[in-house]
C-alpha cells in the first residue's frame, strides 16, 4: 500500500520534515490471494500552494463561522492557540493513503461484498491506557473477525474505535451533585472526571497528552497487524481464558477446527504460514470527529491529490448531536476526504438524511459514507426503512450499518447504567430483518466493547446480573459488553450472514451450520 506525500496547510517552514515510512499491511481472504505491494516513503512537504479539490469554498478554518455544539470553554485561550500550533507542528498520525484504502473496502461492504466490525471503547482514558488493554480488546476483534469470515465467507474490515476516542459529547454541559455545580466530564483529552473544580477545568495540555496516546497505541496495533501476532494460526488457536469452559468457548474451538482443516489445505497447496497473507492483517482507526479545534490541527493536505484528510483517524463520524446540516461539525467534515460515518436515532427525518449525505458526499463517492443507525428493536423495524427507501430513491451509495448499543441503555436499580444483552440482539435481529424487506444490504456493527472481563452490559451466556455491575464497573462513560459478550454476539451475526449467503447462492462451507444463530 504507497502512502501518500502530505502537506501542512499552514505556513511554509525553513526544513522539511523527517520522511517516515509506514509498515506494509495485508488481508486475508479465504480463496483470495493478495500480493505484496512495494512500501513507499510518505514525506510531508512544506508547500501549501495546492487547493481543495473537493471542496472550493471550504477552508481549515470554515467551520468558525457555524454554530458550533459539543465544543468545551477554556479559560486560558492563549494556552490552547499555543497547543494547537504545536500539534499543527506534530507528524500525521495516520497516512492519506490508508484513508483511502479504507473507502475501497467500505464501497465493497456497501454492496453487500464486505462487512465492516468496528468496536472499540466507549471512551479511551490515560489512566488504563497500556499495551495489555490494546492487545486485548484487538484479539477480540481478530477472533470475532474470523467468526464473521467464515459466517459470511466475504472480508471483514475491522475498524477500532482506539487510538483517538477521547471526547465524548454530554446531554448537559454542567453536571451538579449535592448543590455544587461543575462543568460535565467532556473525556480524558479535555478535563478529568475526579468531581472537583480543578479536574474539571477544560486543560489545552490534554491534548497534548491524547495525540501522544494516539500515537503509542497505533504503533502497537501496526506491530500487532504486521508483526506475526495477527497470523491465522495463531487466532485460530486462541481461546479466552475466561470462554474456555463455556458454551461460546465450545462454539469457537468448533470453528477453530474447521479453519485449521481449512489452513491444512492451504498449507499443502504451497500458502505457507511464512507467508504475509497468513500472518498479517488490515486494521483501521476510528473516533468521532467532536473537538473540531483538534481535528483542524491535525488536518493535512496530500500533495498528489490537492485533497484534505484529517490524520487524527483513517475514518471519522458526526454524532447524533453534532449533525446538524448548518453546523460547525458538518461544515468541517464535508472538507476532509476520510471516510465519514453519520449516527442517525429515530428522531432523523429521511429528506434530512438524504440532504446531509448530499453535502457530505457531493459527488457520491462509492465508500465515502457510512449510515450508523441506533434507534432501539422496536424504533429500528419502524423507521430504518423510510431511511432505506429515501437514501435509495435519491441514488445515494451508503453503507448501512447497526450500532446496537445506544439505543437500549438503561438504568440498573443501583443506578449505573446498563445496556441488556438480549435488547442489544434484538436490535441487530431487527436490523437484518429490515434489511431483507428491502432487498438493501447490512454493511455492518458498530460495538462499544472491551478485551477485558468487565460487568457492564448485563446478560450473555455467562450471565452478567445487575448484582455483578458494582463487581467489575470500569467504563469511563457508557456500558461496554465483554470479551465473552463480543464474541458471543459475533457467531450470532456470523450465522445470521451465513444464511444470507446461503439464500443468494451457498458457498464451499455451506453445510456448517454454527451455534448461536441470531
Amino acid at each position: 500500500m504507497s502512502l501518500s506525500n502530505l502537506t501542512t496547510p499552514k505556513p511554509p517552514f525553513s526544513t522539511a520534515a523527517a520522511a517516515a515510512t509506514k509498515p506494509q499491511i495485508f488481508s486475508f481472504h479465504v480463496g483470495t490471494i493478495k500480493r505484496p505491494k512495494p512500501t513507499f516513503i510518505a514525506s510531508v512537504s512544506t508547500s501549501s500552494t495546492s487547493n481543495n479539490i473537493a471542496s472550493p469554498d471550504w477552508s481549515l478554518d470554515s467551520w468558525k463561522s457555524k454554530p458550533a455544539k459539543q465544543l468545551p470553554e477554556y479559560p486560558d485561550q492563549q494556552e490552547l492557540e499555543t497547543v494547537l500550533q504545536s500539534l499543527n507542528n506534530f507528524p500525521p498520525i495516520v497516512f492519506a493513503g490508508e484513508a483511502r484504502k479504507l473507502e475501497e473496502r467500505l464501497a465493497s461492504a456497501a454492496v453487500g461484498n464486505a462487512f465492516l466490525l468496528q468496536g472499540g471503547d466507549c471512551a479511551e482514558s490515560f489512566k488504563e491506557f497500556n499495551a495489555n488493554n490494546i492487545r486485548d480488546t484487538f484479539r477480540v476483534l481478530l477472533q470475532m473477525g474470523v467468526v464473521l469470515t467464515f459466517g459470511a465467507q466475504m472480508p471483514i474490515i475491522k475498524v477500532g474505535r482506539m487510538a483517538g476516542q477521547f471526547a465524548k459529547p454530554r446531554s448537559d454541559p454542567f453536571e451538579i451533585k449535592d448543590g455544587v455545580k461543575l462543568p460535565s466530564y467532556r473525556g480524558d483529552n479535555i478535563n478529568a472526571d475526579a468531581f472537583d473544580e480543578k479536574s474539571r477545568r477544560p486543560d489545552p495540555q490534554r491534548l497534548i497528552r491524547a495525540y501522544l496516546q494516539s500515537v503509542g497505541t497505533l504503533n502497537l496495533l501496526r506491530a500487532f497487524a504486521t508483526g506475526g501476532y495477527a497470523a491465522m494460526q495463531r487466532v485460530s488457536q486462541w481461546n479466552l481464558d475466561f470462554v474456555l469452559h463455556s458454551e461460546q468457548g465450545d462454539r469457537y474451538m468448533e470453528l477453530a477446527r474447521r479453519v485449521d482443516e481449512a489452513l491444512g489445505f492451504m498449507a499443502a497447496a504451497g500458502l505457507t504460514v511464512d507467508h504475509p497473507v497468513m500472518n498479517t492483517t488490515e486494521f483501521w482507526t476510528s473516533h468521532e470527529c467532536l473537538h473540531l479545534p483538534y481535528e483542524q490541527a491535525l488536518t493535512r493536505e496530500d500533495s498528489t491529490t490537492g485533497l484534505y484528510y484529517d490524520c487524527s483517524a483513517h475514518m471519522l463520524w458526526v454524532g447524533e448531536r453534532t449533525r446538524q446540516l448548518d453546523g460547525a461539525h458538518v461544515e468541517f467534515l464535508r472538507g476532509v476526504s476520510n471516510p465519514l460515518g453519520i449516527k442517525v436515532s429515530d428522531k432523523m427525518d429521511p429528506k434530512e438524511l438524504v440532504k446531509l449525505c448530499e453535502i457530505l458526499n457531493p459527488h457520491n463517492r462509492p465508500g465515502r459514507l457510512t449510515i450508523i443507525a441506533r434507534m432501539g428493536a422496536d424504533n429500528l423495524r419502524i423507521k430504518l426503512p423510510h431511511l432505506i427507501r429515501a437514501v435509495r430513491q435519491a441514488g445515494l451509495i451508503v453503507t448501512w450499518v447497526s450500532d446496537p448499543m445506544h439505543g437500549n441503555t438503561i438504568k440498573a436499580p443501583c443506578g449505573l447504567k446498563t445496556r441488556p444483552f438480549d435488547s442489544i440482539r434484538a436490535e441487530l435481529r431487527a436490523f437484518f430483518d429490515v434489511h431483507d424487506q428491502e432487498g438493501s444490504y447490512p454493511g455492518g456493527v458498530h460495538l462499544e466493547m472491551t478485551g477485558q472481563n468487565v460487568t457492564e452490559c448485563v446478560g450473555g451466556s455467562k450471565t452478567v446480573t445487575f448484582d455483578d455491575l458494582n463487581s467489575r464497573y470500569h467504563t469511563h462513560c457508557d456500558p461496554r459488553l465483554n470479551a465473552s459478550q463480543s464474541l458471543e454476539l459475533a457467531f450470532a451475526i456470523a450465522e445470521r450472514l451465513r444464511r444470507k449467503r446461503l439464500r443468494s447462492g451457498g458457498s464451499i462451507l455451506s453445510g456448517h451450520k454454527i451455534s448461536g444463530s441470531m
